[in-house]
């Protein structure tokens, strides 16, 4: 029996791409680089994405229907390689290869205002001239998008270097993106832990964040699933852990930081940021009342050799200002604006130290 390729083409014309309904002729998804040698067969299929989630049963579809049409004798099974219109996403480690500084803000228990730190940090990095992202990846609780008044933004995509990226929300200078950009705020995410994960690489790997000087992530509070991925996904430069200085808030900041540390993470605590350190009144700016207790922040900074970035005082216009969507520190003449401008110094400050003395950093395979 002599193979000719139409031979082949008919028979994978009785295949049909369940995206489309189209057999996998007609969609054009046949490459011209079949080859014929003897009885073996070899061709490649062309889909748009390499995340398709019907490549493996088209190819084997494929295979099926070879086998069918033309005959047993025919070697194809193993032959049919697969292409992508859209390049693949890059390895772990290689992602974000255009941003300079990676820096995860977390905590170890929520209602600490680590959203509202990364917020007014992502601002003041911005007003002290550098290229910023932020990403909100507290999958489950996303608040971001209401701390920049940007909750019905719908990020689009366009096509980048041959991928379909995504393109982040700018607002005062800063680049978002969020989960909450992507499903109903009316309703609770209910989704497994690799959903969760691989949600969040996609807003890492597949979002045109181009040069950045400082990229914040968002974390979750607690220590989760999501903060694996992350250390497994990028090469951060270092985490900032945000505490109030209640002693039930230190607890938690210490499992926190003693996860960065662990030697399967490995990730360098830059600092230890205490919020809510004290309550000033308006009408008494002098004053200061330490609700949560007195610079308890300070003590387990010390405790943990790592350095105190900055306390930020509990103050009502902190709170208004998230609410409304406008980062307190867009007014850094007030205390509070200051007291974050500070903070974003002193984080500068320390990432330079760390580049000096560390190098960069690895990643690390926490599964071993």
């Amino acid at each position: 029996m002599t193979l000719y390729p139409k031979l082949i083409l008919d028979a994978l014309e009785t295949v049909r791409y369940p995206g489309t309904g189209k057999n996998l002729a007609e969609a054009g998804m046949v490459d011209d680089d079949m080859r014929i040698d003897g009885m073996k067969v070899s061709f490649s299929l062309i889909f748009e994405k390499p995340t398709d989630p019907f490549i493996k049963s088209v190819v084997k579809a494929a295979e099926a229907a070879v086998l069918t049409y033309v005959g047993r004798g025919v070697e194809i099974e193993g032959n049919i390689s697969v292409k992508t219109r859209q390049a693949p996403r890059p390895e772990a480690g290689k992602m974000l290869p255009r941003v300079k500084h990676i820096l995860g803000v977390s905590s170890g228990k929520g209602g600490v205002g680590k959203s509202t730190v990364a917020a007014n940090l992502a601002v003041a990095l911005v007003k002290m001239g550098y290229r910023v992202g932020l990403l909100d990846a507290d999958i489950f609780g996303p608040s971001i998008p209401k701390m920049f008044r940007v909750e019905d933004a719908r990020p689009y995509s366009g096509q980048i270097d041959g991928r379909d990226m995504i393109v982040p929300v700018g607002k005062y200078g800063v680049k978002l993106l969020s989960i909450g950009f992507f499903v109903d705020p009316g309703q609770a995410t209910l989704w497994r832990g690799g959903m969760a994960g691989n949600a969040l690489k996609q807003l890492i790997g597949d979002a045109a964040w181009g040069e950045l000087d400082y990229f914040l992530i968002d974390l979750p509070p607690g220590t989760s699933d999501i903060h694996l991925t992350v250390v497994q996904t990028l090469a951060m430069t270092g985490a900032i852990v945000v505490s109030t200085p209640q002693d039930v808030a230190l607890a938690d900041a210490r499992k926190g930081i003693r996860m960065f540390t662990n030697g399967k993470v490995n990730v360098p605590v830059l600092g230890l940021i205490e919020n809510m350190s004290w309550f000033t009144p308006a009408e008494l700016p002098e004053n200061r009342y330490y609700i949560f207790g007195k610079e308890g922040a300070k003590r387990l900074a010390e405790e943990m050799h790592i350095p105190l970035l900055g306390q930020i005082p509990l103050v009502q216009c902190i709170r208004e200002s998230g609410d409304d969507g406008r980062p307190v520190v867009l007014d850094e003449t007030s205390v509070t604006g200051q007291a974050f401008m500070q903070l974003a110094e002193n984080v500068v400050r320390q990432v330079e130290r760390r580049n000096e003395t560390l190098g960069p950093t690895k990643i690390v395979d926490v599964r071993k």
